[in-house]
């Protein structure tokens, strides 16, 4: 027995009730979906922000070095006279913003990828004249 119900006066009767269209729960099951997205997006923000600024990526004058991590370190160290190629892959989007993908190819070890490197042309350039100056 509902509230009204049990709350009718002496001689009173319900007419009519009235219920939730379905279109109402359709809406708060839209809301809960838009919020698991929401909270996936939040999720990729903040992994792909910590790996950006935990981060470094360089060449110097004897080796190419990449340090990722805060909590737990990594780093990938390659000497120049080691270094056998280096690649740059840019799709469409890379082309018109102008970043791109770098693959270090080494001596006894697997490649080192880098994804999304802004002006990756610039980048390869860098290590192939750092390599030069190297072998004098």
């Amino acid at each position: 027995m509902s509230y009204i119900e049990r709350s009718l006066g002496e001689g009173e009767e319900i007419v009519a009730k009235a219920n939730f269209h379905w279109w109402y729960t359709a809406k708060a099951v839209l809301a809960l979906v838009l919020l698991a997205f929401v909270l996936v997006g939040f999720y990729i923000f903040f992994v792909r922000m910590y790996r950006k600024w935990t981060t470094e990526i360089a060449v110097t004058t004897h080796r190419f070095v990449e340090k990722t991590g805060l909590f737990t370190l990594s780093t990938n160290e390659l000497s120049l006279n080691n270094i056998e190629g280096v690649r740059v892959e840019k799709n469409l989007w890379g082309r018109m913003l102008g970043y791109g993908h770098l693959r270090i190819e080494g001596t006894g070890m697997d490649a080192i990828a880098l994804p999304d490197i802004a002006d990756p042309v610039r980048f390869r350039s860098a290590i192939e004249s750092a390599k030069e100056r190297r072998r004098g």
